[in-house]
């Protein structure tokens, strides 16, 4: 499997941990990404997102509907967001997230931080009062030519 390949490269390169990814379109892969979170210096540079953001810019599109995600291991809950806003439709995995937290890579505690109230999160979560944020959005809403995505 060519994400474990890149996984394996990844860290042989000290760039991060074990995880790579592939994204095909019509049985050719058109995105590759491994773990670069310490090459970046980029908590968000997993796989999946390096991967996702190969494969828009190759393809010149900001939405992967058509394309198949294949990652060395189940994809952390931030993999998982950038997933759906690419719209991916299918996701094969390797390993579990199980077997990533019995490595070190545990987590299940931004999984419970999801289901908690604002209030109740170990981030403060603080709304405040912005009337020029909210214009923005009117101007948003009324924009005739948005790019919807």
């Amino acid at each position: 499997m060519e994400a474990v390949r890149l996984a394996e490269a990844g860290i042989e390169k000290n760039h991060g941990g074990p995880f790579g990814c592939v994204i095909v379109l019509n049985e050719e892969i058109v995105g590759r990404g491994w773990n670069k979170v310490i090459a970046d210096n980029d908590p968000t540079a997993h796989a999946e997102v390096m991967a996702i953001r190969d494969a828009c810019k190759k393809l010149g599109v900001f939405h992967l509907p058509d394309c198949e995600l294949y990652t060395s291991c189940e994809p952390c809950p931030m993999c998982l967001g950038a997933i759906y806003w690419a719209r991916i439709k299918v996701v094969y995995f390797a390993n579990n997230k199980n077997d990533a937290a019995a490595i070190g890579f545990n987590d299940s505690f931004i999984y419970d931080e999801l289901t908690r109230s604002r209030e109740n999160r170990k981030i403060k979560m603080l709304a405040i009062e912005n009337k020029d944020a909210l214009k923005l959005f009117e101007k948003w809403k009324l924009k005739n030519d948005k790019t919807l995505y």
